[in-house]
């Protein structure tokens, strides 16, 4: 019996067409999500989801932007720091 780590996997950012172009899929069980002033990509797992601190932040971005995310997925609203760090905690 083993133990599956889930890690964050950082993709790079780029236009929704462009991501379709080059192919970048998610892959099964996982989520992408942009963060930060750049709004970089990063691929997370859906656990993540059920996570209370994880789920205030889906409560932030639900205030901020709705269901009309800018870059065509789900963009939280804080700085790559405070999501490295969170994400870092909940691996």
């Amino acid at each position: 019996m083993g133990f599956r780590i889930a890690k964050l996997i950082r993709m790079p950012s780029f236009s929704k067409t462009q991501e379709t172009a080059k192919g970048l899929e998610v892959p099964k069980g996982y989520l992408a999500v942009y963060v930060g002033d750049r709004m970089r990509r990063f691929v997370i797992p859906v656990s993540y989801l059920s996570q209370p601190s994880f789920q205030e932040l889906l409560n932030q971005s639900e205030e901020e932007f709705g269901y009309d995310h800018p870059m065509g997925g789900l963009t939280i609203p804080c700085g790559e720091d405070e999501f490295l760090n969170l994400t870092s905690r909940l691996n």
